[in-house]
C-alpha cells in the first residue's frame, strides 16, 4: 500500500481519510475524550460554583490515577472474554459496549450528587468513571491499530485526537456553557447518553480480523498469566534495540512537555488577558492543531513514519523559538497567534507520527497491553520532565527558557537517527 500511496501523490494520502473505518474511528475518539473533564476538570467547576473547598477540589486530582496506570489491567482486558458480549459481537467490540453502558450508567450516577452532603459519593463516582474512561481507552487504541493498515495509522490516529479534541469540547466548555441553563444532574445526564455515539461506532464497526494463539478452554491460572503478562512483555522487550526505543518514547516530546508546562504562567506574566489567551489559544490554537493533525496523517501515509517523525520533531522545535520571540516582544497579539498557531500545527503533526510510531510497535496478538504500556511510558515522561520547568524559567529567564526548550528536543531526533537502523514495526521485527 505504501508505493499505491507514494504513487497517486497528495490525493491519494489524503484519500485514505474517505475510508469508513475512518469514520467509526472518528466516533470512538469522541467517545474517548467526552469523560475526562467530566471527572476533574468539569467537576471541578461546577464543585467550586457550590462553595466547595479549593483543598477538597484539588484532592480529586487523585481520582484521574487510573489514566496512569492502566496497563495494570490492560492484560486483562487484551485476552479475556466476556460472557455473552464477546460471542455477540467479538473481543473487542464486546468489551467495548460492555465498558460503555457501564460508563454511560456512572457518569449519569456522578451527575446525581450532591456537593454539598455527599462529597464522598462523588469522589468515588469521579473514580470508577476514570477507572472505565481509561478502560475505553485500552480497548479503542487496540482496536485502531488493529483494524489499519501501517500506513492508515497516521490517519487513524489524526481521526482519534479529532474525535477526542471534539470530545473534550463538549464536555468542558459545552458543559459549562449548559450550566445556566440546567442542573448538573440533567446536564450529566447529557453527558451520558452522548457515549451513546462510542456505543453506535461500536455497533456499525467491523471487529478486527486476528487470528490469536488457541488456548485451552479452562487454562490454569500461571497459563493465564503467562499468556496476558509475560508474553506482551517478552515480545516488546525482545526487540532489537528496545532500550533505544523505550528512550525515544521518553525523549521525542521532551521540549515540547517542558515549553507546555509554562506556556499559561507566560502568557499572563507579558500581559496578556485571559480573553486574548483563551480566544487564540483555546479557538484558533484548537483549529491549528487539528489542521497538523490532519497533515500529519497525511504525511505518514505519503512517506512513511519515519520521515514523519523527523518532520515532526523539527517543526516542534523550531516553533518553540517564536514564543522566544514573543517573550523578547512582550504583549503582541498578532505574534501570539503566529507562535500559537505553529506549535499547534507542529504538535498536532508531531503527535499524529508519534501515534502512529507507537501503534506500529505494537504485536496484533498483544495490542491493548503494549499500547498501554507505550503510552503511561510517553505519559510518564512528560510528566517527569515537565515537573522542573518552572524553575529552569525562574533562573533563566523567558527568552532563554524557550531557546532551551528547543535545544531540549534534540537528544529525542538523535536518538530518532539512530532508530532508523531498527525495524520500525513489530510486522517488520519478525
Amino acid at each position: 500500500m505504501a508505493d499505491t500511496m507514494k504513487a497517486g501523490g497528495w490525493r491519494a494520502a489524503f484519500a485514505v481519510y474517505a475510508d469508513r473505518r475512518m469514520l467509526v474511528i472518528l466516533l470512538m475518539g469522541f467517545s474517548s475524550g467526552l469523560p475526562l473533564l467530566l471527572g476533574f476538570s468539569t467537576l471541578s467547576y461546577w464543585l467550586s460554583k457550590e462553595g466547595v473547598s479549593l483543598a477538597a477540589i484539588g484532592g480529586l486530582l487523585a481520582a484521574s490515577a487510573p489514566y496512569s496506570v492502566k496497563f495494570i489491567w490492560a492484560p486483562l482486558i487484551d485476552q479475556a472474554r466476556l460472557p455473552v458480549f464477546t460471542a455477540l459481537f467479538g473481543r473487542r467490540r464486546g468489551w467495548m459496549l460492555a465498558i460503555q453502558i457501564l460508563l454511560a450508567a456512572a457518569i449519569a450516577a456522578l451527575g446525581m450528587g450532591d456537593p454539598r452532603e455527599s462529597i464522598a459519593f462523588i469522589a468515588v463516582m469521579a473514580l470508577i468513571v476514570a477507572f472505565l474512561s481509561a478502560s475505553q481507552d485500552i480497548v479503542i487504541d487496540a482496536y485502531r491499530i488493529e483494524i489499519l493498515t501501517e500506513d492508515e495509522q497516521g490517519a487513524g490516529a489524526a481521526m482519534t485526537q479529532t474525535g477526542y479534541r471534539f470530545g473534550l469540547l463538549v464536555a468542558g466548555a459545552g458543559a459549562i456553557a449548559l450550566a445556566d441553563f440546567l442542573a448538573w444532574a440533567w446536564i450529566y445526564a447529557l453527558m451520558a447518553a452522548l457515549v451513546g455515539v462510542g456505543m453506535a461506532a461500536a455497533l456499525i464497526a467491523p471487529e478486527p480480523a486476528v487470528v490469536r494463539n488457541a488456548t485451552p478452554d479452562r487454562p490454569s491460572v500461571r497459563a493465564v498469566l503467562h499468556r496476558a503478562v509475560v508474553r506482551p512483555l517478552t515480545d516488546l522487550l525482545g526487540r532489537a534495540g528496545i532500550a533505544w526505543i523505550l528512550l525515544f518514547v521518553l525523549l521525542y516530546k521532551y521540549g515540547d512537555a517542558v515549553a507546555g508546562a509554562m506556556a499559561n504562567p507566560f502568557y499572563a506574566q507579558i500581559g496578556f488577558s485571559g480573553v486574548e489567551i483563551a480566544s487564540v489559544t483555546k479557538v484558533f490554537g484548537v483549529a491549528a492543531t487539528l489542521l497538523g493533525v490532519f497533515a500529519g496523517g497525511a504525511l505518514v501515509a505519503r512517506f512513511g513514519v519515519w520521515w514523519s517523525l523527523v518532520a515532526g520533531g523539527l517543526l516542534q522545535a523550531m516553533t518553540n523559538l517564536l514564543f522566544a520571540a514573543l517573550a523578547a516582544a512582550g504583549h503582541d497579539i498578532a505574534l501570539l497567534a503566529v507562535a500559537v498557531g505553529a506549535d499547534n500545527f507542529a504538535g498536532g503533526l508531531g503527535s499524529a507520527a508519534f501515534v502512529a510510531y507507537l501503534s506500529g510497535l505494537c504485536s496484533v496478538a498483544f495490542t491493548g497491553t503494549q499500547y498501554a504500556l507505550l503510552t503511561s511510558l510517553m505519559a510518564l515522561g512528560r510528566t517527569l520532565f515537565a515537573t522542573g520547568s518552572g524553575w529552569l524559567a525562574g533562573e533563566i529567564g523567558w527568552v532563554w527558557f524557550f531557546v532551551s526548550t528547543t535545544a531540549l528536543a534534540v537528544p529525542g531526533l538523535a536518538l530518532l537517527l539512530w532508530l532508523r537502523r531498527y525495524p520500525a514495526s513489530a510486522a517488520a521485527a519478525k
